[in-house]
């Protein structure tokens, strides 16, 4: 059921909502539509409109009843405007909710398809697929008796959710069991985890956030802290890629976690509730730490809103492919208790005044994901591997062959699995080491002075 605490903020690939168009204020419970204007219908239009209705109605193969064709017309009548205009039935609109809170009746597994078959790429922390002992690699055979493989990602992901407290039986294959096992599972309220956080390498910081749900601002920053925990934090990589959007407000929020102030958004439409915009309060969390920003052909909406900002305020180096381009402003308007419209009511612009629409936001810098291959160089000793060696002038530790083979591991992870990220750690090193020279620089004409 449609009600107008349940409409929220919802940006994303395929919808952007800003709440105010809503006309809901602070704690407010009546929705204010767009004004109705005083214009004439086109009645000869009317009047074809219900020529054709009515052909349907009495030479169409299979009877269809009133109310169905008039839900078929409203639905057309979207579809017609733009790619993200559309109709909400309850079961839209479940799904439009669950994106944007992160919460949903589940499993609590992450998966992805591998050799045709679903795989588990990670059970969720606290689910029911973590407390049943699920793990990486899993496959999963069949749900419920019936066989998952050649199933596509979305059908495996819709068949997993589920009322809560309903029980669902997985058929498990797992490496190094030789038979399949069964695993009854009973659907819990899941939280999908938005952003995740980790240091990558001394006083690096790697963020991922994978959509902007209520709240990714709050994750965002106490993520952030929890890196400072670590040590100074040097640089942060901020990972937007096949980000496909989410709430509006987060992406002001988490904009606002690495700006020290200014616009971060703006929007403008035909209806005066339409002109909008959003500013970063004062204080940077992050203390002017060096940011590289990931993204690629799937970062859209909200992670646009973010990208941009910090690119338009040099706040942070854009690094990857352009981006989606999606820049308009969905509304979501109930028309009764139980449906709503999706309706495309503005378009948003960067602080520098940029329209993302159907362009993108360009990066700094370039970068292609590619497979890289290492040219494997010939064994070599060195001169800690001589014999009677003289030991290091300032009493360091020798760094033989081995320890430095060992250390080149290290540095393939990242290289091998992702060169994006790779490079992004190569630039904000480079900017910690021009910093450097800068405080140098400065420091020695104080002293001159």
């Amino acid at each position: 059921m449609f009600t107008p605490k349940a409409l929220t903020t919802f940006i994303g690939a395929a919808a952007l909502t800003a709440l105010p168009l809503m006309g809901l204020s602070e704690g407010g419970t009546t929705p204010q539509l767009i004004p109705e204007t005083t214009s004439r219908l086109p009645l000869e239009d009317l009047r074809s409109f219900a020529k054709v209705f009515e052909q349907i109605r009495q030479g169409y193969i299979e009877e269809v009843d009133d109310s169905t064709l008039l839900e078929y017309a409203i639905k057309g009548m979207l579809q017609g405007l733009d790619p993200h205009s559309s109709y909400l039935d309850r079961e839209s609109f479940d799904d439009l909710q669950a994106n944007t809170t992160g919460e949903f009746a589940g499993l609590g597994i992450e998966v992805g398809i591998e050799n045709n078959h679903i795989t588990v790429v990670t059970p969720m922390d606290d689910t029911p697929a973590a407390r049943a002992g699920l793990k990486a690699g899993d496959i999963i055979l069949r749900l419920s008796g019936k066989s998952m493989k050649g199933v596509s990602l979305d059908e495996a992901v819709e068949r997993m959710r589920g009322p809560k407290g309903s029980s669902v039986t997985l058929t498990i294959a797992r490496k190094g069991y030789k038979a399949p096992f069964e695993v009854t599972l009973k659907r819990d309220t899941v939280r999908v985890r938005s952003v995740r956080g980790k240091i990558i390498d001394d006083g690096y910081g790697y963020l991922r956030i994978s959509q902007f749900q209520l709240d990714t601002g709050n994750d965002v920053a106490r993520e952030v802290r929890k890196l400072q925990k670590a040590g100074k934090l040097k640089g942060l990589i901020v990972d937007l890629r096949n980000n496909p959007g989410g709430v509006l407000q987060s992406s002001v929020e988490v904009a606002d976690v690495f700006l020290e102030e200014g616009l971060v958004v703006y929007t403008e439409g035909r209806a005066e509730s339409s002109n909008l915009s959003y500013s970063a309060e004062p204080g940077d969390l992050t203390e002017g730490a060096p940011l590289v920003v990931l993204i690629n052909a799937g970062s859209a909406s909200a992670a646009e809103i973010v990208a941009g900002a910090l690119q338009d305020h040099r706040r942070a180096v854009v690094m990857g492919t352009d981006s989606f381009g999606k820049g308009s402003v969905q509304t979501v308007i109930p028309i009764n208790n139980e449906r709503a419209i999706k309706l495309t009511t503005a378009l948003y612009f960067t602080p520098n005044g940029r329209s993302i629409q159907a362009q993108g936001i360009t990066p700094d810098i370039v970068v292609e994901r590619v497979k890289v291959t290492r040219l494997q160089e010939r064994a070599r000793s060195t001169e800690a591997d001589l014999a009677g060696h003289l030991g290091n002038g300032n009493g360091g530790k020798d760094r033989n062959a081995a320890d430095r083979a060992k250390e080149q591991e290290n540095r393939d992870d990242w290289y091998d699995r992702d060169n994006q990220i790779f490079e992004a750690l190569n630039v904000l090193k480079g900017l910690n080491l021009y910093a450097q020279r800068e405080r140098g620089l400065r420091e020695r004409v104080a002293r001159a002075d």
